[in-house]
């Protein structure tokens, strides 16, 4: 297959679609909230059959409309990861608690286990590898459990801008993975650009940390947002590239798209099959609809929502 295979799309618009970016996004994921689902009248309409949904759970929200929004994503047929932040975890009971909901109220059996963006823990947890210690999910049967990746370090781990404890956190987490029955992954913080993107993957395969990796890509949105978002989530070597283009008069008031980024990781992963990057992740920063419509414009077959599926 050539790098920049482009074929015509069988939309009414007949722009090409690139190829390579179709068979990389295959299977994506996405992000939502309660009170960004409540805005989509129907994910079928929007999202593939078989999609991820991640439920972000962010501090304050009741577990109790996580769970409803769990419920209402899975009745439209779709397998949902919500988050199990360990900082606002309070115990041990607390989170069998919230296992026991999400399981049997929405037949939820995986889960995003992360720290969590609270600087001091609620309870007894304050990372994702104390909540795979506890055994919780194995006991209840969870049969995936992701964890974060971070391409571009995190200062809230590494404070002095290294790569010291998030390395040490994943040769922990991929010891884990070995031991475990549960299919295991990286999901990752968002980031702009891919060469930083592939370094950091080439470094995990180079230091034995074979976990499959999600990487994080931000959809399509206004660029002040992303640059917001960018600062606030201590993304760094990629905000240049957005502060980059903000100089750029003639794209500040354009809207970011991902195009580019994931056309170079897909020709990568293209030229380099056994590259350790297996899907992508979006957050959706501009809206789910934004991005589930870049997806059905730019991923052919990948981005066919499930309504118009045979």
């Amino acid at each position: 297959m050539a790098l920049l295979n482009f074929r015509k799309r069988t939309t009414s618009d007949d722009m090409p679609v690139n190829g390579n970016v179709e068979a990389f996004i295959k299977d994506y994921s996405i992000e939502v909230m309660p009170r960004t689902a409540e805005k989509v009248e129907s994910f079928r309409d929007l999202l593939p059959k078989g999609t991820r949904v991640y439920i972000a759970h962010i501090d304050g929200t009741p577990i109790e409309d996580m769970v409803a929004t769990a419920k209402r994503i899975s009745d439209e047929g779709y397998p949902v990861m919500p988050h199990f932040p360990a900082r606002i975890i309070k115990d041990q009971a607390t989170l069998t608690d919230w296992i026991a909901r999400y399981q049997g109220e929405a037949g939820v059996d995986q889960a995003l286990l992360l720290a969590g963006g609270v600087d001091q823990p609620h309870g007894d947890f304050h990372s994702s590898m104390q909540l795979l210690e506890s055994g919780a999910f194995g006991k209840a049967g969870f049969k995936r459990l992701h964890v974060a990746g971070h391409p571009e370090g995190n200062k809230d781990i590494d404070p002095d801008g290294s790569m010291t404890q998030v390395n040490q956190a994943l040769r922990w987490k991929q010891a884990f993975w070995e031991t475990s029955d549960a299919d295991m992954a990286l999901t990752t913080q968002f980031a702009f650009d891919a060469d930083p993107i592939i370094k950091w993957a080439d470094d995990l395969a180079a230091a034995g940390i074979a976990l499959p990796i999600h990487i994080g890509i931000a959809g399509p949105a206004k660029l002040q947002t992303l640059i917001r978002f960018a600062i606030a989530c201590g993304v760094g070597p990629s905000l240049k590239v957005l502060q980059k283009r903000a100089m750029d008069v003639t794209k500040l008031l354009l809207p970011y798209e991902p195009t580019d980024v994931l056309a170079k990781l897909a020709a990568h992963k293209i030229a380099n099959p056994d590259f350790n990057i297996s899907h992508v992740h979006f957050f959706p920063l501009g809206g789910i609809k934004t991005n589930a419509t870049w997806a059905i414009e730019h991923g052919g077959a990948s981005g066919v929502p499930a309504s118009q599926q045979g």
